[in-house]
């Protein structure tokens, strides 16, 4: 069902850590422990993050040793995440300062 699918989708995504990770991952792909450090936040809780977007396909996971790399989704998430960033800086900035964010 879409809405259910639309739900989901934004769930996923209106979660602040989740966001976040979103937001780390747009420079380059990076490790759990690199996420953590840029983030300051626990391993359990990036994990736990981590799977709930790998689940949904938002991000790439790749084996690297024992280590898994993460990158955003190459084909949806890239592009996305620029939509969102264009549209932040064009009419978000301003409420964003106001509030003080």
């Amino acid at each position: 069902m879409k809405c259910h699918s639309f739900n989901v989708f934004f769930e996923t995504i209106a979660n602040k850590t989740r966001l976040k990770i979103l937001e780390t991952l747009q420079d380059k792909p990076k490790s759990v422990t690199e996420i953590c450090n840029a983030l300051k936040e626990e391993q359990s809780k990036i994990s736990h993050n981590l799977k709930c977007l790998a689940d949904c396909h938002f991000l790439d996971v790749k084996k690297q040793g024992k280590k898994r790399i993460y990158s955003l989704n190459k084909e949806t998430m890239v592009p996305l995440m620029k939509l969102v960033s264009r549209h932040v800086a064009r009419y978000c900035c301003k409420d964003c300062k106001a509030r003080g964010k």
